[in-house]
């Protein structure tokens, strides 16, 4: 097929699937030079928004092009300095050669997130029967114990939005955006529409699933582990690793079961605050690394719909308007968006008991009243109490604690009107915009939830956003706090065969240090998957 890139289309040749059809058919011939007949079909490799120009907004796609006589034309642009016509690129999946050495047992991953779910499904397509551990419960009696600690404050601390089948980005936004370059994302990609996620995700510049989705999409990858020889086990926490001669020998799994293992994979996500703990003390090698803290911010979703398209604001097919805003600080601080959320919700996200911790999700439709993200300030080492590895730990501890007692306890979180936060005084009344966080807020000082510094390079990322974002600033738009748990706190090193000091111990994903976010996470699953299937022979 001929790939042919940056294919403008206006929003109104586009508002729906016919039209739009027929607009790329039009410019694929346009731009080609060839006769209608000679187009035998094409599909939608990238689709973004160029809304630079608030009164001219395009849709900007690439596409690959089925042709009758794709070699002449291809030599006809040949010769061209013309880097928008090229052949389709092979991006089908190649699996690594595999290894000779034998297994006595099967191989063990320990989470079942992004990293710990692709692991397993590419381990298990391939003869290995991998035993797959999970803490918490399967994505339906999770959604159920998270959903009673929304509306009562019940919190289990094994079961909830960091813990659990799926990890924590099954209840985000389903964000699949991310910065690494592999090709192995789009394996990604196609295997989530395998299990059932929105096609779309294909070819968006900016896909998601949706939190309402992602329950479906999880439980069909763990039931394709099933029926290809792997198990799965729920309620299965680790809490022992017995190491002998630097070799992992056998974990045990809720304080009292032994299973031997030679092979384990970590993927037990950046929460997993116990486990770093256990691992730490076992002689596992461990550093502290950067991450960073903030609040939820929330204004109306039509104030950033306007900011970001103008005119065009609620144009069929748009959806919900998104931003990502940075700011460097004089004072050599960082203040950045992440993970937003367009027409989404705040969430509480806590997984200790008597700490309060924020994050954002949207479901499929992205057609909540309110825009959340975070707005977050980078935080390194250097910050912390001491240079121990997981001084890091204590520094989330802490500030989580203060909001859950600026929040008045029961896991209310403290809120703050941005017009107060700027004017350090205290909120007593909502505005235009209403907090959507469960189970409930309390008017407090956001200062006395974050180290000075974080607060005041808030203060000085929300007017210089307002200069970016017309209304970012907006007197009555809300904080929250506090959100601390961006990314893990420490990095279990690990070598380019991605074996820790500790054989047979592979740390992988985000909770491991080596990933941020669904994507990034579910590539390195693949990635150490693979180390492991370079190595060692199936099992069957």
């Amino acid at each position: 097929m001929v790939r042919v890139s940056n294919i403008k289309i206006g929003l109104e040749r586009a508002k729906n699937p016919r039209d739009e059809h027929n607009a790329l058919k039009d410019a694929i011939i346009f731009r080609l030079k060839i006769k209608e007949s000679e187009l035998v079909g094409f599909r939608i490799f990238k689709k973004s928004v160029d809304a630079r120009k608030k009164n001219e907004i395009f849709y900007i796609y690439t596409l690959d092009v089925n042709l009758s006589n794709e070699k002449k034309v291809l030599e006809r642009f040949r010769n061209i300095k013309n880097n928008e016509i090229s052949l389709t690129p092979d991006m089908s999946y190649k699996w690594v050669n595999r290894g000779s050495e034998r297994l006595k047992y099967r191989p063990v991953i320990i989470g079942m997130g992004p990293a710990g779910l692709f692991a397993g499904l590419f381990l298990s397509r391939q003869g290995y029967n991998p035993i797959v551990l999970e803490r918490g419960e399967d994505v339906d009696n999770r959604a159920a114990k998270i959903n009673r600690f929304w509306n009562e404050g019940s919190l289990d601390p094994e079961s909830n939005v960091q813990f659990g089948e799926g990890g924590a980005g099954t209840f985000s936004d389903g964000k699949l955006t991310t910065l690494i370059n592999d090709a192995r994302c789009r394996v990604v990609l196609e295997e989530f529409v395998k299990a059932g996620a929105p096609e779309d995700i294909l070819y968006k510049a900016k896909p998601h699933i949706g939190t309402d989705r992602l329950r479906t999409v999880v439980r069909n990858m763990r039931q394709e582990i099933i029926a290809n020889g792997g198990e799965v086990r729920f309620n299965s926490k680790v809490t022992d690793f017995l190491i002998k001669n630097g070799r992992i020998e056998k974990i045990i799994i809720n304080g009292n079961e032994e299973l031997p293992c030679e092979v384990v994979l970590l993927a037990t996500g950046h929460s997993a605050r116990d486990t770093y703990e256990v691992l730490f003390n076992r002689g596992v090698n461990i550093s502290a690394k950067p991450f960073s803290i903030g609040v939820r911010i929330e204004h109306p979703q039509e104030i950033i719909d306007k900011a970001q398209y103008g005119n065009y604001e609620g144009f069929p097919g748009l959806g919900a308007a998104d931003y990502k805003l940075s700011y460097h600080s004089k004072s050599g601080r960082s203040c950045y968006t992440f993970c937003m959320c367009p027409g989404g919700f705040v969430v509480a996200a806590e997984s200790e008991e008597n700490g309060v911790v924020t994050n954002g999700m949207s479901e499929y439709k992205r057609d909540g009243e309110n825009a959340n993200s975070a707005v977050l300030v980078g935080i390194s080492p250097d910050d912390f109490e001491s240079s121990h590895p997981l001084a890091g730990i204590n520094f989330q501890r802490i500030w989580e604690r203060k909001a859950f007692e600026a929040g008045g306890r029961y896991y209310r979180a403290p809120v703050q009107l941005i017009g107060d936060f700027l004017n350090d005084r205290i909120s007593t009344d909502f505005g235009k915009v209403l907090p959507t966080y469960k189970p409930g807020t309390t008017f407090a000082m956001i200062r006395d939830c974050l180290p000075f510094y974080v607060t005041d390079t808030i203060k000085e990322a929300l007017l210089y956003f307002d200069s970016k974002i017309r209304g970012f600033a907006m007197p009555d738009g809300i904080l929250t706090g506090v959100e601390t748990r961006s990314s893990a706190p420490v990095r279990i090193n690990r070598d380019n065969n991605h074996l820790s000091n500790i054989e047979g111990l592979y740390p992988v994903g985000e909770g491991a240090g080596y990933a941020g976010g669904i994507m990034s996470s579910a590539v390195d699953g693949i990635k150490t998957a693979e180390k492991v299937m370079e190595r060692f022979s199936p099992l069957s």
